[in-house]
């Protein structure tokens, strides 16, 4: 994970002159441009320093060694559902909150429910039905 922190730390190292540089160029009367390219910016520093210490914690992953095996990454990468459909009612509901945003907030409402329904679903998918443990 070395290198995708050194990646996102030099983000941050983009960003910061970025946005002040963007300042100067706009006088300094356009504050939304640059605190949104300061925060882009500790963003980057933020995922970057939780790569750096992650990578620290597993230590070097086959795809990080130039002597590594293709075999040396087999196995289970994780746990994931192909056939669930609670992401895309979440992703919808999220949808709808940022349309209710821009057109009314009697949509964000509906789209919260939703949201609640389609999360509580997705969380226990595994304990009921034909998929329980």
């Amino acid at each position: 994970m070395r290198v995708e922190s050194w990646i996102f730390g030099a983000g941050t190292f983009f960003f910061v002159p970025v946005a002040i540089v963007y300042g100067f160029l706009t006088h300094w009367t356009e504050w939304v441009g640059i605190l949104g390219i300061l925060l882009v910016g500790g963003l980057a520093g933020m995922i970057g320093a939780y790569l750096g210490f992650t990578g620290k914690r597993v230590g070097m992953r086959p795809e990080d060694r130039a002597d590594a095996e293709i075999h040396e990454g087999a196995g289970e990468q994780g746990h994931f559902s192909p056939w669930s459909w609670w992401p895309m009612v979440l992703g919808l509901a999220c949808a709808g909150g940022f349309l209710g945003l821009a057109v009314g907030f009697w949509i964000t409402a509906v789209a919260a429910g939703l949201a609640i329904v389609a999360l509580v679903g997705w969380v226990f998918e595994y304990s009921r039905g034909d998929h329980a443990h």
